[in-house]
Parts: C-alpha cells; sequence; structure tokens
C-alpha cells in the first residue's frame, strides 16, 4: 500500500501526456489530414475505380420504353396488389406544418374529411350574397376621410382614483354598469359583413328523469329530423328538486350543431315554413342575445310539430313527447345590434325593446 502512494502523487504531478494508459489501447479509426496527402497517380487511381453509370441516367433502350405498358401488366396481374400499393391512405392526425407527412385539405376528395357537395345551391344562401349583404354594407358604412383621425376612446378598464392606500395595487375595475367587457366591434366593410355562423338546437327533457328514457329518444328523434344532424346526449348538472333530477345521474338533454349546407336548410324551413304558421306570435324579443351577436329563442312543442320532417310523420311521435326547443343562432357579429339587422334582413321578426 506504501508503494502505490509515491506512484499517485507522482501521477497527479505529471502531465496528462506521460501518464501510462491502464485500459490497452484498441486501434484508432480516426484519420488525419497527413494521411490523406496521397500523390496524384494514386488519386487518378482512386477516381477510375468510381462508376461511370448513374441511377439518374436511364441506359434502357427506346424501344424498351415504348413497349412498357403498365395497363396491359396490371390485366395481366392474376392477383390483386396489396391496399397500400395502390391506394393513397391519408394520415390520421395532422401533426403540425413540419411534420414531413401531412394531410390533404378537407377540400381534397383523398381527405378522410372530404364531404361532398354542395349539390345545391340553398335559397337562403343566394339571398344573402344577392340581397342581404350587398344592403347591410349599405346600411352600416361609415365613411372616413383621407387624413381623418378619430377622437381618443376612453380606456375600457378604469383606474382608481388613489384616495385609499389600498387603492396601489388592485386590479383596474370593469366598466360602468357591469363588470363584463363586450367584444370590440371593428367597422364593417366588405370583408367582414356580418353571417351565419352555426345554429345550436338545444332541447331541454325533464320527462326523461321524471319517468323514463322512452321521452329523450322522441326528442333526439325529433330533433335529427328537423336538423338533419345526429344529436348529442347530455347529464344534468345541478339538481331540481321539483323533478327529481340529480346531477350526473340523468341524460336530461339532447343537442344538434348545424354548420353549412344543414344550417342554412334549417334556416329557411323555420322562416319561411315554420314562423308564418305560428298564431299571435309576435317575434323574437329584442332582449334576447348575449352582447356578442348571438340570438337565442325559444320553440314550443306545438311549433315544433309545424316542422314539415315531423308534420309528415305525425303519427310516428307520441303527441305528448314531442319535445320543446332553444335555437340559438350563433353570427358573426360583434354586437346584438349587428345580429338583429343580419336576422331581421332574412326574416326573423323582432319586437319589443332593444336592447345593445
Amino acid at each position: 500500500m506504501a508503494a502505490c502512494e509515491p506512484s499517485r502523487y507522482l501521477a497527479r504531478s505529471l502531465p496528462r501526456a506521460f501518464i501510462p494508459l491502464t485500459s490497452p489501447k484498441g486501434f484508432c479509426w480516426k484519420r488525419n489530414i497527413s494521411d490523406q496527402t496521397t500523390p496524384k497517380s494514386a488519386a487518378s487511381v482512386n477516381l477510375c475505380e468510381l462508376e461511370s453509370a448513374t441511377s439518374l441516367k436511364t441506359t434502357a433502350s427506346e424501344d424498351a420504353v415504348k413497349s412498357f405498358d403498365p395497363a396491359a401488366r396490371a390485366k395481366l396481374r392474376k392477383k390483386q396488389l396489396p391496399r397500400s400499393r395502390y391506394q393513397f391512405r391519408s394520415p390520421k392526425y395532422d401533426r403540425g406544418p413540419l411534420h414531413p407527412h401531412r394531410p390533404p385539405p378537407p377540400s381534397d376528395p383523398a381527405s378522410r374529411l372530404f364531404v361532398p357537395g354542395p349539390f345545391s345551391l340553398p335559397r337562403v344562401d343566394q339571398t344573402y350574397h344577392s340581397t342581404v349583404a350587398s344592403d347591410i354594407l349599405t346600411l352600416c358604412y361609415v365613411h372616413t376621410p383621407p387624413g381623418f383621425k378619430p377622437p381618443p376612446k376612453a380606456p375600457r378598464l378604469r383606474e382608481w382614483d388613489d384616495s385609499s392606500p389600498y387603492h396601489k395595487n388592485r386590479p383596474l375595475r370593469g366598466p360602468r354598469g357591469g363588470d363584463v367587457l363586450r367584444l370590440l366591434r371593428k367597422p364593417i366593410t366588405f370583408n367582414n359583413i356580418p353571417r351565419l355562423e352555426r345554429i345550436t338546437i338545444h332541447s331541454y327533457v325533464k320527462g326523461a328523469a321524471q319517468e323514463n328514457s322512452s321521452w329523450l329518444h322522441v326528442a333526439g328523434m325529433a330533433v335529427q329530423a328537423i336538423s338533419n344532424v345526429r344529436v348529442e346526449t347530455f347529464k344534468s348538472k345541478s339538481s331540481v328538486a321539483t323533478w327529481g333530477i340529480a346531477p350526473g345521474r340523468d341524460s336530461v338533454a339532447v343537442k344538434a350543431e348545424l354548420r353549412g349546407e344543414n344550417m342554412l336548410h334549417f334556416f329557411g324551413k323555420l322562416v319561411d315554413v315554420v314562423m308564418p304558421k305560428i298564431k299571435d306570435w309576435e317575434g323574437v324579443k329584442g332582449t334576447s342575445g348575449d352582447s356578442s351577436g348571438n340570438i337565442t329563442f325559444g320553440l314550443d312543442p306545438e311549433t315544433v310539430a309545424l316542422f314539415p320532417e315531423i308534420e309528415v310523420n305525425y303519427d310516428m311521435y307520441p303527441p305528448k313527447m314531442i319535445p320543446g326547443a332553444h335555437i340559438t343562432i350563433h353570427t358573426s357579429a360583434k354586437t346584438d345590434k349587428d345580429a338583429r339587422l343580419l336576422l331581421s334582413a332574412m326574416g326573423i321578426p323582432f319586437y319589443g325593446k332593444m336592447v345593445d
């Protein structure tokens, strides 16, 4: 043990290059620059050994190229090729713009999300583009001449007046009249004219919790018939003691989201067929809306039964089980005033005090 100590201290004092290696030294594959320097004759010999042919240059004759017929080869094939050989299947998930394999857009027939159509121009869409859009742009257009500077607006959140030392680190206060900030309304131009985005049909069926699930089935069939969209069922989130509903226990509601052509066809039926049949109906309340351009109104079971899909098959639905519905029309408008202007131009009447 004593003989090893001097060698250990000696190893610490010596430079690293003079310390003997304990492990056996293996063969080093690293090539230095001096090893790569070769005379011109050797370099020329090495270059002669390279292949002169390349894969980018075709060596086949013109006759062989002309005689190649892939369709004839396919007809002579007795067994069908595996599916991956002749059919393109797009990736299931879009993993971002940097991924080498991305699915095509939904408008591409090769996409998994491709939906053919539209096969007809809905009357609502045709009326909007030919008449309503230009009228709304004319009514809402605000001209700003060159060099015009709008007056400065007050801040959306109010500051504290520093009358108390406790105001120092408080967050800013909300606007007067409430704590909810409404959406900022940009001037309406040709590229942001309000239009329909989607329609939500929601039906709350209390009979599904009080009696049995047949009420929910009838409500789902009725909403599916009038919307042409598969419905979703939802469980209650709050308890209603009088109806015997406990949160999360019973499925008591159905909902359908309508977009695109289904939305336009439903809106056309609602305005042209159902609403004119409602007796003593003044219209939609002017106070309905969520201050963000979405209008909601309700339909009684008797009104839902006026839809042509239910009216022609009225015997299929038990009259007492036909549900009512809440219809929410989502628009691209930022205020309820613009949303009412759009919907009234498309045929929905409003009455009463208008609240913006």
